[in-house]
């Protein structure tokens, strides 16, 4: 998809379709008053007669502009006259891109950048039309004998005054970013497991190091591995017939010396639960367990696109967890890179064996923070449902930090608890610790279990268990957290945007 800045008056505008506001109680936006002042006040007749209430959200398509070179004007209900909250703000764009999807326009002029919404400035609000069109145009084809997309539109335009440019340009690009990060990670999240799995995972890595310079990628195969003494990771990928990789992306764009920010992604392309097998229905949505790996793919992709100056590790291990002869069983023991044992009671909880040894290996980055990302728990969605990512950490002005980055990217996380007293579920008769704490508390104890490797540095852990993909009619990855990673990079970078964004 194009996007550009449109600059010319409305009045000489020649395009498919223009989106203006309309607030409750037959109130205009300033572009709608203007369109309605050149159009003889077609605008004031469709909301007189009650066509639209201004109910945020609300939408009415003008397929008729008498006298313009506009094709079609659609009015978005804006609710009350007065600032926006970010998130009704996000919903007025929902609105108004799932209107033009079915009709054939091709080329669209957004002037709800013009709203006014709450702590939040022009760059952000163009930066939140990029990311929000995009990703309401999203549709998974690639197995499809036909490609046709349902939404048609191929060039959005931000409508800004000459002084309005310079923002709304820089929330462009940063929206073009994270769009572009998003599309890569729900795609590889939607591929099937027989077409992604650890090696084209791998392969999809060595592509973005080739497209940008500033990505050093290298594969860690499973003898490296062994080398290093994983032993928890490598005895998850023992029960395919796959072999495991350890993606390895380095993101130099600060100062030589300057500490990275570690980002680790588990990705397992297919969870059967191993031994301890998964109930049949719903294990087809099993391939998005590597959604955590995607998400690092698609923010590196972002960041690498904004030329961040900072320093990123991005860390994917990548398996499938299978039932077979040589699998993990109940009750086996392995020994992690840290020389830690532990004591496998259930073996589909396996992303946790990958991700301990990992944050080991992140110890030789000397790690300014380390960030897991984790289709980890079931446990969380049943604490947050499929609203909010669960987040657990060591160090609060870390977590304190996130929780901003997904207020400003309309991307939310909740903090829960990472008390000693969750500790003791993880006690083992026979190893160091079990790789389960049982039924209670399952999101909370398994990151319990990871804090233990992740005592030498600031770590925080992100569940995605519940909000990296929807399930039902609609199925399919959401790209989510990418926009809350990327967000807390810019602030990173940035710290002028920790507010206005």
């Amino acid at each position: 998809m194009d996007y550009s800045i449109e600059t010319a008056p409305l009045e000489e505008l020649q395009c498919d379709c223009v989106i203006v506001g309309v607030y409750q109680d037959q109130q205009l936006s300033p572009s709608a008053t203007a369109l309605n002042n050149s159009t003889n006040g077609l605008i004031n007749n469709i909301v007189s007669r009650g066509d639209l209430s201004g109910k945020n959200g609300e939408t009415v398509l003008i397929n008729a502009v008498p006298g313009s070179k506009i094709e079609r004007i659609l009015l978005v209900g804006l609710g009350e006259n007065k600032p926006l909250s970010g998130k009704n703000y996000k919903k007025a764009l929902l609105a108004a891109v799932n209107s033009l999807k079915k009709p054939q326009i091709k080329s669209v002029v957004c002037c709800l950048a013009e709203c006014d919404v709450t702590d939040r400035d022009r760059q952000w609000k163009s930066q939140q039309i990029i990311e929000v069109f995009n990703d309401a145009a999203y549709q998974f084809t690639h197995t499809k004998s036909d490609k046709e997309t349902e939404s048609k539109i191929e060039k959005i335009s931000i409508a800004a005054s000459e002084t309005e440019q310079a923002l709304t340009h820089a929330g462009l690009v940063q929206g073009k970013a994270v769009a572009e990060g998003m599309n890569l990670t729900k795609h590889l999240g939607d591929l099937p497991g027989n077409l992604c799995t650890p090696t084209f995972l791998a392969e999809q890595a060595l592509e973005l190091g080739k497209k940008y310079a500033s990505l050093a990628v290298k594969i860690l195969e499973e003898s490296d591995m062994a080398a290093l003494g994983m032993g928890a990771f490598l005895s998850v990928s023992r029960g395919s017939r796959q072999p495991a990789k350890l993606i390895t992306l380095e993101y130099q764009g600060g100062e030589k010396n300057a500490k990275p920010i570690v980002l680790i992604g588990k990705g397992l392309t297919f969870d059967a639960g191993g031994i301890s097998l998964k109930p049949g229905p719903g294990m087809d949505e099993m391939k998005y367990d590597m959604c955590g790996g995607a998400t690092v793919l698609g923010t590196l992709l972002a960041v690498a696109q904004m030329q961040l100056p900072l320093n990123i590790i991005g860390l994917i291990p990548s398996s499938e967890n299978m039932p077979d002869g040589d699998a993990n069983k109940p009750g086996d023991i392995v020994t992690s890179m840290s020389g830690k044992t532990i004591e496998i009671l259930n073996t589909d909880a396996e992303g946790r064996l990958l991700l301990c040894d990992i944050l080991t290996y992140a110890e030789r980055y000397n790690p300014d923070v380390v960030i897991d990302i984790a289709t980890l728990t079931g446990a969380c969605g049943v604490a947050l449902g499929r609203v909010a990512s669960g987040l657990l950490g060591n160090d609060d002005a870390l977590c304190n930090e996130l929780t901003a980055a997904g207020e400003i990217a309309n991307d939310n996380i909740w903090r829960l608890p990472l008390w000693e007293e969750y500790q003791e579920q993880l006690k083992s008769n026979f190893a160091d610790m079990a790789n389960v704490g049982g039924k209670d508390g399952g999101t909370i104890t398994a990151a319990c279990f990871l804090a233990r490797f992740a005592e030498k540095f600031r770590w925080a852990h992100l569940d995605i268990a519940a909000t990296a993909w929807r399930t039902g009619p609609t199925k399919g990855a959401t790209g989510r957290p990418v926009p809350l990673l990327s967000q807390y990079l810019i602030s990173r970078a940035q710290p002028s945007q920790n507010i206005s964004g």
